[in-house]
């Protein structure tokens, strides 16, 4: 068992020796897990610019990041690990997992650790120490199909406020034969993955609330039952759900509760909540990353159009 597991750093105090003991053992905890994890196939990977010991200012502590990653990437990563241990499984990266085992109820258990692992990584990797400026392109893009990037901004975080179970928001960036390309946000629930090949797992809706005895909820969980069988085709998996739509994520937002409960607290009284969560997280996008894996084609501006630029308020 990981030493780090089960530990769980108190807020800070206001007293130098309070603040000294915490990052002490936030250094401690984030070091010890990610050196006993070497020996597995699937291990904490460390996040960029020393987040484990410096925080992300302005929106997360070490104490917060230690949970959200440190703590719960490596158990969901013990698990997963225990789980593959002595399949094929065992050599392929979550992302791999995920597409292989989301139309296989029976390996559901694997699904559900594969796709928490990435997509919790996949959160924290697109995130920086300090704002950065939108490029040409994206800000094009994003124009393009929302209208502004205050749109974007609210329907982002107005999406991730209004699920009433954990899950992810995605900005995802997808294109049709013969059709430019398009920017959209979609919501996944608890371990739901955005991927096409992932589609019969994507669980876009609350199975909580969405399915149910109601004739709505009837509806939607044959959806679910029928998408599902979909996946085969005799013995051939399809790489895609009947009329998908390929498409490629691009940046995600993590609602789950470890992320931001211990910082921002319940939203009691209208203070701070997943709402506060989620606006400071806006303000630390990395957008150049953001940017360079939705591979935008430059666009040239003209007459009018000139004036298209990235804005101070994009930040």
């Amino acid at each position: 068992m990981i030493g780090s597991m089960g530990l769980r750093i108190p807020r800070a105090t206001s007293s130098l020796l309070g603040r000294a003991v915490n990052a002490v053992a936030t250094n401690q905890s984030a070091a010890a897990s990610i050196a006993a994890q070497r020996r597995w196939q699937h291990y904490l990977m460390p996040l960029r610019d020393n987040f484990e010991q410096k925080g992300i200012p302005n929106f997360l502590s070490p104490g917060s990041i230690n949970m959200a990653y440190t703590e719960y990437q490596t158990y969901i990563l013990e698990k997963l690990n225990a789980l593959v241990a002595g399949t094929d499984f065992e050599q392929k990266d979550t992302k791999s997992i995920v597409l292989a085992t989301a139309r296989d109820p029976e390996l559901a258990h694997v699904f559900n650790h594969a796709s928490m692992a990435h997509n919790n990584h996949f959160f924290f990797d697109h995130l920086s120490p300090a704002p950065v400026k939108m490029g040409d392109k994206l800000f094009y893009h994003i124009n393009e199909n929302f209208g502004s990037v205050d749109t974007l901004r609210d329907e982002m975080i107005g999406t991730a406020v209004s699920m009433f179970g954990p899950g992810f928001v995605w900005l995802v960036r997808t294109q049709l034969p013969g059709q430019p390309v398009a920017l959209r946000v979609m919501a996944t629930y608890l371990a739901g993955s955005p991927y096409p090949g992932a589609h019969w797992r994507r669980q876009e809706v609350d199975a909580q609330t969405a399915i149910g005895s109601s004739p709505q909820g009837l509806a939607n969980g044959q959806r679910f039952l029928e998408r599902s069988a979909a996946g085969f085709k005799g013995n051939r998996l399809e790489p895609t759900a009947p009329g998908g739509t390929d498409l490629i994520p691009i940046l995600c937002l993590n609602t789950w509760e470890y992320a931001w409960l211990r910082e921002y607290g319940t939203g009691v009284g209208g203070m701070g909540g997943k709402l506060a969560y989620a606006q400071s997280w806006w303000n630390m996008i990395d957008w150049a990353k953001v940017e360079e894996e939705a591979r935008l084609e430059a666009r040239i501006l003209t007459g009018g159009d000139s004036s298209v630029s990235p804005l101070a308020s994009v930040l």
